[in-house]
């Protein structure tokens, strides 16, 4: 199971893609721990700059703005 964190301080654009991650996972069948982080001395300690930020398993894989529904795709197969 991928641990999945949408960074952002719950702006339009953190919370589509939140909505965006949890569709895809849900319509491929990937089980994932998805979780929203909104506070910001959180959302700091992996030095995003802009948001929404996404990290997978610790990882940074994303930062400023929506990501595209192939990122996803990519994301949850690997």
């Amino acid at each position: 199971m991928k641990n999945i964190k949408v960074l952002g301080t719950g702006c339009v654009n953190c919370k589509t893609t939140f909505e965006m991650i949890r569709r895809q996972a849900e319509e491929a069948g990937v089980t994932v721990n998805l979780e929203k982080v909104e506070d910001l001395p959180a959302i700091m300690t992996y030095r995003v700059m802009s948001t929404p930020a996404v990290v997978i398993d610790e990882k940074l894989v994303h930062s400023g703005g929506v990501p595209s529904r192939a990122s996803i795709q990519t994301w949850l197969e690997s």
